[in-house]
């Protein structure tokens, strides 16, 4: 960066004073916070973590110096926008599985079709009509419980609640149940991932792979 694009020693002083500044609101919010999903604290953080940003970059542009510490934000940069006071809200939950035992899980569907009748009508003795009919008998809750039985192996899992400021019509999001969803509507999120044992073997806080969006406790 060439001497005329560096940003002045005033615009650095001044990102470092919004983080301070940052810095006391977001303590102010989480002192007087109503709750683990507090809005307010929420969007301090979001607010503390752009300050952060923002000055690290300046400080970087003018000293080619970082800061000791690093606020993630929710998305890649894509922070709570929606309403402080919900009125509704949705709770949305993906998980993967790999069907590692297909004979099992089919043996398992049999077991269930020789007891209904209605099982039976759309078991076609494959992995297909399988799932069907283990998800027309058992809860997902129960089938995350008891995968192993179903010649399942978990994948990613995630949890998000989407805030709103009003109810939904009945059958209004049926057409596209997860189409509707702004990831800046998403007060909280809670993920499960392999992929974060990798990254935090020798954090003792987090032995499950299991990150929660920071601020808010997870379900």
């Amino acid at each position: 960066m060439s001497d005329a694009a560096l940003p002045s020693v005033a615009e650095v002083r001044a990102a470092a004073e919004a983080v301070k500044a940052a810095l006391d609101r977001h303590l102010a919010a989480v002192e007087s916070r109503i709750g683990d999903e507090d809005p307010a604290v929420y969007a301090a953080f979001n607010e503390l973590a752009a300050a952060a940003e923002e000055y690290d970059e300046l400080l970087y542009d003018r000293y080619d110096e970082v800061t000791p510490f690093e606020i993630p934000t929710p998305e890649d940069g894509a922070p709570y926008t929606g309403p402080a006071e919900p009125a509704a809200f949705s709770v949305l939950i993906r998980r993967d599985y790999a069907v590692v035992e297909p004979p099992r899980l089919i043996a398992q569907a049999e077991r269930v079709a020789a007891h209904d009748r209605d099982a039976a009508l759309v078991h076609d003795g494959g992995t297909a009509g399988a799932l069907g009919v283990l998800f027309g008998e058992y809860e997902p809750d129960e089938i995350a419980s008891r995968y192993k039985e179903f010649g399942l192996e978990e994948g990613d899992s995630t949890v998000w609640i989407a805030a709103s400021d009003e109810v939904a019509e009945p059958g209004e999001w049926l057409g596209s149940p997860f189409g509707h969803t702004d990831p800046q509507d998403v007060l909280y999120r809670f993920d499960v991932s392999s992929v974060f044992d990798e990254d935090d073997e020798e954090d003792v806080d987090d032995p499950d792979g299991q990150v929660a969006e920071p601020g808010l406790a997870p379900a």
